[in-house]
């Protein structure tokens, strides 16, 4: 029923699907470009579309009742974080948890442009040994859905260079808001002399 909803949303807006989802249940979608309040309802619409159980994190808090409901049904699922665990390290664990998930994560870290993508989604699937999978809303030509499935290595730059090549020709709903595709660690530290 929810793939045929998405389906009729589709044609409704305009959208079309491009890719097809990876092989595997578990995994880590970078949710890019991240423009818009509009993203959310489009990612939806496309994991419907292929049947995809697409989750996300949020922090404990935002689960209680009512909105705690809503956010479970899209897909929320909550982290308790205590002081000896971070949220990469807490979303690397529930890869343990669960035996299928797909965990989006919106890379850019916010709705505004921004210098920098944080460095997450790179570091959970590191530390989970599990694939990156290039998800995208390109609302210039008004596609969605996936690209190539990256494992994540040791060269950081490397693996940055396949995303930034993907993502080079994708626009989202705010195309002055969707900033430089790197990550701090790919910057040599500067070298001091005092």
């Amino acid at each position: 029923m929810l793939r045929f909803i998405a389906i009729l949303l589709m044609g409704l807006t305009g959208w079309r699907p491009k890719g097809e989802v990876p092989a595997g249940k578990r995994f880590v979608v970078i949710a890019a470009p991240h423009t818009s309040n509009w993203d959310l309802f489009y990612t939806m619409i496309f994991a419907y579309y292929y049947r995809l159980n697409l989750r996300f994190m949020g922090k404990h808090t935002l689960f209680k009742f009512p909105l705690g409901i809503l956010i479970r049904a899209l897909g929320g699922i909550p982290i308790l974080r205590d002081r000896s665990e971070n949220a990469v390290t807490a979303a690397a664990r529930l890869f343990k948890e669960y035996d299928e998930l797909v965990l989006a994560v919106p890379a850019e870290g916010t709705r505004a442009r921004a210098d920098y993508w944080k460095s997450g989604f790179y570091h959970i699937a590191r530390l989970a040994e599990v694939p990156i999978v290039l998800g995208f809303l390109d609302y210039g030509r008004k596609r969605g859905g996936f690209g190539a499935a990256i494992r994540p290595t040791d060269d950081v730059v490397s693996d940055m260079n396949q995303i930034r090549e993907f993502y080079a020709d994708i626009s989202g709903h705010y195309p002055e808001k969707f900033g430089p595709i790197r990550l701090r660690e790919e910057e040599q530290p500067a070298v001091s002399n005092g």
